[in-house]
């Protein structure tokens, strides 16, 4: 029966998730169609998420649409407390997750979800994906697929598959134009901005602000941060990418450079090591460190800490380490998901993109579960389309349409100008 901090925090938490709701008019809209269709009937869903307000409309439009849910957090500093007890309560999903939850116990609340058998795999970040085929594989006979819906997730199930290892079929949410586009871009550069200003209370104007990795994450920070007049460098490996950078007016350096001239850095690679103890030492005194990439091995948080001779903690997710050297690093929300730990996460009106286009993408592999071979597999066009004109319905956009002409022009190659 679940593991939440308290269930007294229900009634407080309902509220914030039925706030939430008010913006998210296209998983409202797939909640009601899900319960008249019950889609899921039948299958146990074990899910890996964020636990925020967001997540639990997801929750219920799942609930809704007939499955027995399971949820743990995928990340110890971004559960709310009180959604998780609403989620608990009120929309009757198991939930695992407590907030500032140990290594030991956020692996705990894993095997706890999967305890319930779950016939489909919702992961963040591949946590259950990854535990499944490594640890239990007696679960796979029942597993019939599921979805990932982080950059770092879908990474990882993408090496399962390249090596012969992913048992099951899988949806990369994360690569759908309807999540990455303005999930990645709009919701983590908004984000990420929040948790800064909420641990630090900086001004960025006039501050250099460095962005290492230029992804859609990346390229979404550097825009927020340059709205807010920093001046924005950029690292990045991929050459493409940097050029990108370029073209866009930002300044591009390898890290060993950038370490000396940034007031504040955010990595966003979903790689590790990308800013170690040996840029942190060259860092200006009082230099802020934070992280929006999934997960906390992106900065040399470990080695941090060792080398530090004072630790001070500052304000709520703002620690400051004093090096032999004399400077002092700022690291915010323990080097984990700054937007995530520090502030409210995604905003409601850009995770409705992201959790519609995952319900039905799940909704799809219930319907087609028996032709789907093991194997990464990428998100139906139409979905896609589906979801984005629901979107532009709620803001009251009308687009254009193809005349029969227009469309007779694109697809028939002897059709003249």
């Amino acid at each position: 029966m679940g593991m939440v901090h308290d269930l007294a925090l229900a009634d407080q938490g309902q509220r914030k998730i039925d706030f939430a709701s008010r913006r998210m008019p296209v998983l409202r809209t797939l909640t009601e169609q899900f319960a008249e269709t019950k889609p899921f009937t039948g299958h146990r869903i074990a899910a890996c998420l964020h636990v925020t307000t967001e997540t639990a409309n997801m929750v219920r439009a799942l609930v809704a649409g007939g499955a027995e849910v399971a949820l743990c957090g995928s990340n110890p500093l971004s559960t709310k407390d009180d959604v998780a007890a609403s989620i608990q309560r009120d929309i009757g999903a198991e939930v695992f997750a407590v907030y500032g939850a140990d290594r030991d116990t956020f692996y705990e609340h894993v095997q706890a979800v999967l305890k319930t058998r779950p016939t489909i795999v919702v992961d963040d970040g591949a946590d259950l994906t990854t535990a499944i085929h490594n640890d239990h594989a007696e679960l796979l006979t029942d597993v019939i697929g599921g979805t990932e819906v982080t950059s770092t997730g879908v990474l990882r199930i993408k090496n399962m598959a390249d090596d012969g290892a992913l048992r099951y079929p899988v949806f990369p949410t994360n690569d759908a134009a309807t999540k990455h586009l303005f999930d990645n871009r709009y919701g983590t550069g908004q984000n990420t901005i929040d948790g800064i200003l909420r641990a630090t209370n900086m001004l960025l104007a006039g501050s250099t602000f460095v962005v290492v990795g230029y992804g859609w994450c990346g390229r979404g920070v550097a825009m927020r941060a340059r709205g807010m007049g920093a001046n924005v460098i950029v690292v990045e490996v991929d050459p493409v990418r940097a050029l990108e950078a370029v073209l866009d007016g930002l300044t591009v350096m390898p890290m060993s450079r950038a370490a000396e001239h940034g007031d504040i850095f955010v990595t966003v690679t979903g790689n590790r090591d990308v800013v170690t103890i040996e840029h942190m030492r060259k860092m200006k005194d009082g230099a802020v460190v934070a992280n929006s990439g999934h997960f906390d091995i992106e900065i040399g948080v470990e080695d941090l800490r060792k080398e530090a001779e004072q630790v001070t903690e500052l304000r709520p997710n703002c620690v400051e380490y004093r090096l032999p050297a004399g400077n002092r690093v700022l690291l915010l929300a323990e080097g984990r998901l700054v937007g995530q730990s520090a502030a409210e996460a995604h905003p409601a009106e850009v995770m409705d993109m992201t959790f519609a286009t995952q319900a039905l993408a799940l909704e799809h592999l219930v319907a087609n579960a028996a032709s789907l071979p093991a194997g990464v597999h990428g998100i139906p066009k139409d979905i896609e389309n589906r979801v984005a004109k629901a979107k532009l319905d709620a803001y009251g956009v009308e687009i254009e349409e193809l005349s029969d002409q227009q469309k007779r022009y694109l697809t028939d190659w002897r059709v003249g100008t």
